[in-house]
């Protein structure tokens, strides 16, 4: 993995905790100089001394990928520090909790906006740098499982969700002949921090959680941010070859399996 990613520059939406945090630290192992955007200062500047103190080129930018602005102007920011974008990971998402009955449309637009409208985005400005240079790219967009259905508390994420792997496949088909390769991740259920609070907050879950969680299920753990930021890696490297379009189902889960 130390030079799969080498002297290239890669922006990470969401990239202050949970899978964006772990992209941003696999990607400087593997050689990459990084921006990574977030909402919360504080987090983001410490998360950057962090890493050049290790060594790292890494630059926080702050950014709310659910205003359109900001996804815009984290592009804009990443190419006046680095001269370019090759690569992207939109790891920036929302998991508030709505069924069809009780989300309100202002929870609906918060899901889209950050889901979906945002990585919209932030793929329109990079890609235009990548055309601007005729350069090749690549873009990994977090989804989810999700997007395939999902439970019924999770209406406006799941359709969100959904919204962005159309998205990927409708942006890797109309970029291919530019070598612009665009895959999505499928997540499951993973273990960040977020989740942790999501959990406590929306089913009373306790300090047990994840232990009770990972016992019900096939491989006996959670999904775990670093090993899904290695595959993200891969899919961001030349390593992934052709690999475009592709909506990769990333989970212990099986679609459409039953019992």
């Amino acid at each position: 993995m130390s030079t799969l990613l080498h002297d290239t520059v890669v922006l990470v939406s969401g990239g202050t905790s949970g899978v964006g945090a772990a992209v941003v630290r696999a990607s400087l192992a593997a050689g990459a100089r990084v921006a990574f955007s977030g909402r919360r200062d504080d987090v983001g500047t410490s998360m950057e001394h962090e890493l050049r103190a290790q060594g790292h080129d890494a630059t926080y930018i702050r950014a709310d990928v659910a205003d359109a602005a900001d996804a815009l102007a984290s592009v804009a920011r990443t190419i006046e520090v680095y001269g370019r974008v090759d690569a992207v990971c939109n790891a920036a998402g929302l998991t508030s909790r709505g069924t069809l009955i009780d989300t309100t449309p202002e929870l609906f637009d918060d899901h889209i906006a950050v889901n979906l409208r945002g990585p919209f985005f932030v793929m329109q400005a990079a890609v235009k740098d990548m055309l601007s240079r005729s350069a090749p790219g690549t873009i990994v967009n977090i989804g989810s499982l999700s997007s395939r259905g999902g439970q019924p508390y999770l209406a406006p994420y799941s359709a969100a969700k959904a919204g962005l792997a159309g998205l990927t496949k409708n942006a890797a088909h109309a970029h291919r002949w530019d070598r612009i390769r665009i895959n999505a991740l499928d997540i499951g259920w993973t273990e960040t921090e977020g989740e942790t609070l999501t959990q406590k907050r929306f089913h009373d879950a306790d300090d047990d959680w994840v232990a009770d969680a990972s016992a019900a299920l096939p491989m006996g753990k959670l999904g775990q941010p670093d090993e899904i930021a290695d595959f993200v890696v891969f899919l961001l490297s030349a390593r992934s070859g052709v690999v475009t379009g592709s909506v990769i189902e990333w989970d212990q889960q099986v679609v459409g399996g039953q019992d």
